[in-house]
């Protein structure tokens, strides 16, 4: 983590790779490689925060307005006025235990399984439309084509 809070490491980001058991047990090389990560990474990362070793300041710099300045994404990676609202609410009180209940890949399964972690996920927007609440998609998330400056 002291690459991350030095600066050394310019973003935090994940390969998800949603491929089902049935691939990934396929003996090497012929099994894809990667992980389904993306719906526990923020998760992951403010279990680093309840540990001290991490700001929640430091990890909204790594997974949101590092990538929009590296990559010159246009309205995207800050809350500010006309930027589009892409956003996750989440309860650092609360405890999200990983289950084949709540896991929403479509391989069906999560390196996670059986892990507490120390935060929930409450909400997600995109593009300022509600598209996660209280533990299910809430609607279908309509993706926009990403400008660049």
């Amino acid at each position: 983590m002291d690459a991350v809070r030095n600066g050394i490491i310019d973003v935090i980001a994940t390969d998800h790779a949603p491929h089902t058991l049935e691939e990934k047990a396929k003996p090497y090389p012929d099994h894809p490689a990667g992980l389904p990560l993306v719906q526990h990474s923020l998760l992951a990362l403010l279990d680093f925060y309840h540990k001290a070793e991490l700001s929640l300041e430091v990890i909204v710099e790594k997974t949101s307005h590092a990538l929009a300045n590296i990559y010159g994404i246009k309205d995207r990676g800050f809350i500010r006025e006309d930027y589009w609202a892409d956003l996750v609410l989440v309860d650092v009180e609360k405890t999200t235990k990983v289950n084949t209940g709540n896991i929403l890949y479509d391989c069906g399964w999560s390196p996670f399984e059986g892990h507490e972690f120390n935060s929930l996920i409450d909400k997600t927007f995109v593009n300022g439309e509600l598209v996660y609440s209280d533990g299910q998609l809430v609607t279908d998330p309509s993706g926009l084509k990403i400008e660049f400056v």
